[in-house]
């Protein structure tokens, strides 16, 4: 192995966790995913710290959260000072590149060379759902010139990935290729979840996840579209690790798989994200490579922002002390206790509502304000308590439990960790207003050990 691995990130859009055997899904969706998951490093609690795609990606891109990037709804472009992850792997002897949607520049379509976040080898669009579909995929090159590629979109896509580490491999420097791809995100235009020709009829009505049997949504719709779009993903996974194993550098190539938001089908605001869910923050994630295999499953709760020190130090670079993720790497090398581990994921809600949550192993605790727009506000002076889940006898979050008089001091504790991590973020302390009690005869007492979990 080189002493520089080579990097691929494997980015998928809107794909929640429960679309993987190795989180029970039934339908053998994602073969390639679980035997990367089971061979390597298993993020099993992976929540993004910004469910809306703009905000995510300027998180995965810099390490920050969306109110530090600046980048905290749609329409903000990246802020051109920010140092990038092709940055950073530019600095450490890298080559670059990126290859799908962007959604960080200040076009519709192609991307200005000093809006690309430094990244050397470009094929790619700023939104791409608006300017392909599902067999007509349209990027712009280093040129600014429109390519179309040939196939269904990930196939399309996935040609290019490979012609591309067929060509960068057999240099001298390692390589950093950032793979974003549309699926499974709805196709805008005709709000439909468009897979391969045939892959619908494979899926629709074979199974649904218990939240969206119970709130309905555009699930009926949509779901089997989505899971077929999932499907080829999966497909795409499996024909990459096909093509760095013929090269011979299988073993010296990280790859992580996430996501940069999961899906709730209308379930829990009028469309598919923009909320602290479960279905719409946790995603599939996973890591194999050098460093990564044999990792197993981790109880760890992760963000976005946490993979980004992960990857780079898992890759011999510097993690900067302005970054407020954590590496999860001195973990798997044994040289800290899994214990040390903070398990928190602190979310950013912007667009549908300006609202905050933490995710623990255990809780959900969500605020949201009604002084603050959620598309002209950042952040807010106030916020009120909306739900509080335990993850534990409720993992579809179907019964909020913010006014039980039995979990008042779960939200009491939770409400001080959320403020921590508010300030952590940089944000100014709010001001969150307690819930009524709405059912003072409810559950058990929840024993103190329970609460700190």
């Amino acid at each position: 192995m080189s002493k520089q691995p080579n990097v691929i990130v494997f980015f998928t859009d809107q794909q929640r966790w429960d679309t993987c055997g190795v989180h029970g899904n039934p339908l053998d969706l994602t073969p390639n995913f679980d035997r990367m998951a089971i061979g390597g490093t298993h993020i099993d609690a992976s929540i993004t710290c910004q469910p809306v795609c703009g905000p995510a990606r300027s998180c995965l891109q810099t390490g920050l959260y969306a109110t530090q990037t600046g980048s905290w709804r749609n329409g903000i472009p990246l802020d051109k000072s920010l140092k990038t992850l092709a940055q950073y792997y530019t600095e450490a002897g890298y080559n670059t590149g990126y290859i799908g949607k962007w959604h960080l520049g200040t076009q519709n379509d192609w991307v200005p060379v000093e809006e690309r976040g430094g990244y050397d080898y470009w094929l790619a669009a700023n939104l791409l759902e608006f300017h392909s579909d599902a067999y007509d995929c349209n990027f712009w090159n280093n040129d600014n010139e429109k390519v179309k590629l040939p196939g269904y979109r990930v196939d399309a896509q996935t040609d290019a990935v490979i012609r591309y580490v067929d060509e960068k491999h057999k240099e001298d420097k390692p390589f950093f290729l950032f793979v974003s791809y549309l699926e499974p995100h709805h196709q805008n235009h005709i709000d439909d979840y468009p897979p391969p020709d045939g892959y619908r009829e494979k899926y629709t009505g074979k199974w649904m996840p218990p939240d969206l049997q119970a709130l309905g949504g555009s699930s009926g719709q949509h779901l089997g579209g989505y899971l077929g779009m999932v499907k080829r993903l999966d497909e795409a996974l499996g024909r990459l690790r096909d093509a760095l194993k013929s090269l011979n550098i299988d073993d010296e190539t990280i790859i992580m798989y996430t996501s940069d938001h999961a899906c709730h089908f209308k379930t829990r605001n009028a469309e598919y994200k923009r909320s602290g869910h479960e279905a719409s923050a946790r995603v599939p994630t996973a890591f194999c490579g050098p460093g990564f295999d044999g990792g197993g499953r981790r109880n760890e709760v992760m963000s976005l922002v946490d993979l980004v020190p992960t990857l780079l130090d898992a890759s011999g670079i510097q993690v900067p002390d302005s970054m407020p993720g954590r590496s999860l790497m001195p973990i798997l090398r044994g040289k800290e206790a899994s214990s040390s581990w903070e398990n928190l994921a602190f979310i950013q809600i912007s667009e549908s509502e300006c609202g905050r949550a933490i995710r623990t192993s255990r809780w959900k605790y969500g605020v949201s304000s009604s002084s603050a727009s959620g598309q002209t506000d950042s952040s807010a002076e106030d916020y009120d308590e909306i739900y509080l889940y335990d993850l534990h006898s409720d993992p579809y979050e179907l019964q909020n439990l913010i006014g039980f008089a039995s979990h008042r001091p779960v939200a009491n504790h939770l409400r001080q960790r959320l403020l921590k991590a508010m300030e952590s973020a940089g944000e100014k302390t709010p001001v969150i207003n307690e819930h009524e009690i709405t059912s003072p005869k409810s559950q058990r007492k929840v024993l103190q050990e329970e609460i700190l979990l």
